[in-house]
């Protein structure tokens, strides 16, 4: 499913859109780690933003 750019409310932001290349970079560049890093913590815990950046702290530690 593709991220529909003209919805930029809440929802939008929670998440990390696996389909959508710049967001997976800027979210592995946030964290420290690789972008193979960050997609495989996509595809093992969702899209949801909180839970992405406490397993991508756990990852770096």
């Amino acid at each position: 499913m593709s991220d529909d750019k003209s919805k930029r409310g809440h929802q939008d932001r929670s998440r990390v859109s696996a389909d959508e290349g710049y967001e997976v970079r800027y979210f592995a560049e946030k964290h420290g780690i690789t972008v193979a890093q960050a997609e495989q913590l996509i595809r093992e815990h969702g899209s949801n933003r909180a839970t992405l950046d406490a397993a991508a702290s756990k990852l770096k530690a």
